[in-house]
């Protein structure tokens, strides 16, 4: 018997012993990941954690592993078995009775979306081009800067040329905004009836502040250049006045019934022997 069995108290179960190393691993596996979207320094603060947290977790298993005495419960102290009842539970159907197979069951169509998006386009242009005339005394300066995203040699344009006007630079916005603008207003259109209430909350504060958020995270590491000249108040305050109009339209707009519930030959457009008869060729 070895020595470790032989100091076993009485009455006791052998178990491995707690570590906290494999938690501080994972936050040291977290801090690197982290450090990609935000500075190097925090990768290289997560790379010191996880090699502190190899070595501490090494030490527990090489080239013994850790063991602790457990003190056994007497049987009066083990805990209440847990009984169960030989009831059955009756189960839903998919498809009948209204059972939802998908959430939701009605949702906007995507035509709201489309007009949703381009109203909140055209409201954030509003909103860009007063920034414009207000900050930098040009309407042409958030134009530029939207082109920026697309031509990088924009971005390193002093401020007089982000201030002038620039065709090709027009032109690539005015693409880039609109498709932009219908893309996510058809995507508001399809997520807004998943949540359970307040939809117009969502549209308008909510998803902007985080999609703003994401974008001054990584802005950085997309486009320094231009990272440094985007003014985030007026950005945050563009991105709510579209998250309003477009939400406001695309929630206003009257849902209409998914198919989920329409028999699979109907959907299909399956006629057979097996389909239902329409109404009117019953009698025939």
């Amino acid at each position: 018997m070895s020595e470790e069995h032989s100091n076993q108290p009485p009455n006791s179960v052998e178990m491995p012993g707690p570590t906290f190393w494999p938690m501080v691993l994972a936050f040291g596996i977290t801090l690197m990941a982290a450090g990609l979207v935000t500075n190097l320094a925090v990768s290289l603060i997560g790379i010191v954690i996880l090699l502190r947290a190899a070595v501490g977790w090494w030490h527990q298993v090489i080239p013994h592993e850790e063991h602790e005495f457990v003190p056994r419960r007497h049987p009066e102290e083990w805990a209440a078995p847990v009984r169960t009842s030989g009831r059955s539970v009756a189960t839903l159907k998919v498809g009948v009775s209204h059972h939802r197979m998908h959430i939701p069951e009605k949702v906007h169509p995507y035509m709201s979306g489309v007009w949703g998006g381009l109203a909140g386009g055209v409201a954030m242009a509003v909103l860009a081009c007063i920034y414009g005339v207000v900050a930098q005394h040009s309407i042409w300066y958030p134009i530029n800067l939207l082109a920026a995203m697309v031509i990088p040699q924009v971005a390193d344009s002093t401020i007089e040329g982000l201030r002038a006007f620039d065709a090709l630079s027009f032109i690539v916005a005015v693409v880039a905004h609109g498709a932009i603008s219908i893309l996510v207003g058809v995507l508001y259109a399809i997520t807004l009836p998943m949540f359970p209430r307040r939809a117009p909350l969502w549209a308008g504060f909510i998803v902007p502040l985080f999609w703003s958020a994401l974008l001054a995270a990584t802005m950085e590491l997309t486009n320094p250049a231009l990272n440094h000249r985007v003014n985030w108040f007026w950005f945050v305050l563009c991105q709510i006045g579209f998250g309003l109009v477009a939400g406001f339209i695309a929630a206003k707009t009257q849902r209409i019934d998914t198919m989920q519930h329409v028999p699979f030959l109907e959907r299909a457009a399956i006629e057979g022997q097996f389909s239902e008869p329409k109404e009117g060729e019953q009698d025939q």
